[in-house]
């Protein structure tokens, strides 16, 4: 199995331009000519609608922000800056080939990192999603393409939680989301996070990680395309632990 990559998108990137890019490595990875990737970002205030019938009828008071819907499962979700966005573009092959284990899994990595700060989470029987005493602070949903899945999930660091009066978020009141700010005193920041919820997305989905993290930004549909021909090459180029190839850093 090839090891995960790991990309840090930096500053918002915005929801349309991570959708392409999305879409780009899902083709890459249906044709094996990528692995597994992990995309970790921010948004800016977005509000998506999933695939299920009653989910535009839950976007109330959007307001100036846009809302999109998309192909993942669920409901109507709000996106912006404090929450931490995972999107990882996995083949479920093998043993894998199994969308709620893989939807499990997911959500195992989200209540791993929170045991890590020292948070008591779980899961709701009837929803999708981690918990944290009867209230939901990462909401998860995802597509699948042929095997691979993608879209993912999106953790409340300390996102201000009035964007999610905007809707009914998966069909509850707007009360139901917390956040790790409410929880956590003083809380971690989204940027400090990054490298535990990568290294326990790759242990719950049993993926190999080699601990780096690549670092990019996605403003458009052309910066997308352009990660992907870095990811393409450094699919194919020899290990270096003192440059970046996504960057050329060191």
């Amino acid at each position: 199995m090839s090891p995960l990559t790991v990309v840090r998108l930096e500053g918002l990137s915005p929801y349309t331009a991570v959708h392409h890019l999305q879409e780009r490595l899902v083709d890459l990875r249906r044709a094996e000519a990528l692995g597994d990737v992990l995309l970790l970002l921010e948004h800016p205030e977005t509000i998506t609608v999933g695939r299920r019938k009653e989910g535009m009828a839950g976007v109330v008071a959007p307001g100036p922000v846009p809302v999109v819907p998309i192909e993942r499962g669920g409901e109507a979700t709000w996106h912006g800056p404090g929450q931490l966005v995972g999107y990882p573009i996995v083949a479920l092959d093998g043993p894998r080939r199994d969308v709620h284990r893989y939807l499990d899994a997911l959500v195992q990595g989200v209540v791993d990192l929170l045991a890590e700060l020292g948070l008591s989470a779980g899961r709701d029987p009837r929803n999708t999603g981690t918990w944290i005493d009867g209230r939901k602070v990462c909401s998860v949903g995802i597509a699948i393409r042929q095997w691979v899945a993608w879209h993912g999930f999106a953790l409340n660091v300390d996102a201000a939680l009035d964007g999610f009066a905007r809707i009914r978020p998966c069909g509850f009141d707007a009360d139901v989301m917390t956040r790790l700010a409410d929880h956590l005193d003083p809380c971690p920041s989204v940027e400090a996070l990054v490298v535990p919820i990568a290294g326990h997305v790759a242990g719950s989905l049993g993926t190999p990680w080699d601990g780096r993290v690549h670092r990019a930004r996605v403003a458009d549909t052309s910066d997308a395309d352009g990660l992907v021909d870095r990811l393409v090459t450094l699919a194919s180029a020899v290990p270096s632990a003192d440059v970046d190839p996504l960057t050329g850093a060191s």
